[in-house]
């Protein structure tokens, strides 16, 4: 963007006939310049290159540059994330890396190159965890990470020194700190299924001196989330607004052939109130789970135990919250859903049920969730790997 502001400074400063006339011209292609410029990923570090310093904040509690792996004679630099099913489907390659190379002196320290408000929640279907620093610390403690995770979400820029093209991408740098390989971790994204071990090559070849094999290799995984990638992501928040929203009335026959659910999709079903205080907060939560996984075998279902009567202000509410999933308000007695839904619940509201496919009660809570517990159990459910 500055490289075409430049130029468009020069131009509104001469003062001429001519010039005025091009100014149109020239925005409109400074405009496609901005949006060209916007999406363009910054290219990989070139092979033999000096490994760019960085100062960089980790969930350890600690700040991380290169001169605290001086002593190291080969050090790996993985970019990685929270989100990505890729990057997840690596995490335990990654720590076994870093246990079986540490005792060896390499040393492996991990960098999330994403801007947390660049992704939208349609990117989050395979997670419980965004990309912010607060839910690194802990998916680094959830998973138990035997190495630095380190935090450039707040501006991106060293990351856009090393180049990453996807999550996750390794650099291999030797004992000079200079560029010996970049690439993928394997050639196998499911457990278990690599043949070609190409960043386990590159260590063995650099400690024992040799030349590495193979120098670079193509990544695999999601894209970086760069924060010129905002826009996308602001536009893409902003449709939700746009998406119809309704209220179906639904019997007892029909909650009952929901709750077996003979289809393939995993059903998150809440039951709610507009007058209920906790269901009114906890809400919001839901919505946002629809959002995450609804184009997985994911279906957010919510069910009104307001009367009939007051069908519009729940739909009122529904609307107010931008809840386009699957929404019914119950047409019957009351007291004969409680017991349809769950013969041990009493009653009270908030009340949550997850049901995998063939009717089976994976979670059932009267009271608000937990929201984290909760798209813990749905992203282990439905699947964190392609």
């Amino acid at each position: 963007m500055l490289i075409a502001r430049g130029p468009f400074v020069n131009f509104i400063n001469i003062k001429n006939a001519e010039t005025m006339r091009k100014i149109p011209y020239v925005l409109a292609f400074l405009l496609l310049t901005r949006v060209s410029l916007a999406f363009a990923d910054p290219e990989v570090l070139p092979i033999g290159s000096v490994a760019p310093d960085f100062s960089l904040p980790a969930t350890d509690g600690k700040t991380y540059s290169l001169r605290d792996f001086a002593r190291a004679p080969v050090l790996v630099v993985i970019f990685t994330c929270n989100h990505c099913p890729t990057a997840q489907a690596y995490e335990e390659r990654i720590k076994q890396l870093a246990s079986d190379y540490g005792p060896r002196g390499v040393a492996l320290v991990a960098i999330s190159p994403n801007d947390p408000e660049a992704v939208t929640l349609g990117e989050m279907g395979y997670t419980d965890l965004g990309d912010t620093f607060e839910e690194m610390k802990i998916r680094a403690k959830d998973r138990g990470f035997n190495f630095p995770y380190l935090y450039d979400g707040a501006n991106s820029r060293v990351s856009m020194k090393y180049g990453p093209q996807a999550t996750p991408h390794v650099f291999i740098f030797d004992k000079e700190r200079k560029l010996r390989y970049t690439g993928r971790i394997d050639d196998g994204e499911k457990p278990g299924t690599a043949t070609k071990h190409d960043t386990r090559n590159a260590i063995d070849a650099l400690l024992a001196e040799k030349p590495v094999p193979v120098e670079r290799t193509k990544t695999f995984g999601c894209s970086i989330k760069w924060p010129d990638k905002r826009d996308y992501a602001n536009r893409e928040r902003a449709k939700y607004a746009s998406e119809p929203v309704t209220l179906e009335e639904i019997d007892l026959n029909a909650l009952k052939e929901l709750i077996q659910n003979d289809g393939i999709n995993y059903k998150l079903v809440n039951v709610w109130a507009t007058w209920c205080g906790p269901c009114v907060v906890e809400f919001p939560e839901f919505v946002d789970m629809h959002r995450m996984y609804r184009n997985r075998e994911f279906e957010m279902i919510s069910i009104s135990f307001d009367d009939l009567g007051r069908k519009e202000n729940a739909l009122n509410f529904l609307k107010k919250k931008t809840a386009s999933m699957k929404n019914y308000i119950i047409s019957g007695n009351r007291y004969a859903f409680i017991e349809s839904i769950d013969k041990n619940w009493e009653g009270a509201l908030p009340y949550t049920l997850f049901i995998a496919p063939g009717g089976k009660v994976l979670y059932s809570k009267q009271g608000i969730i937990d929201p984290l517990e909760m798209k813990r159990l749905i992203a282990d459910s439905i699947g964190r790997i392609y």
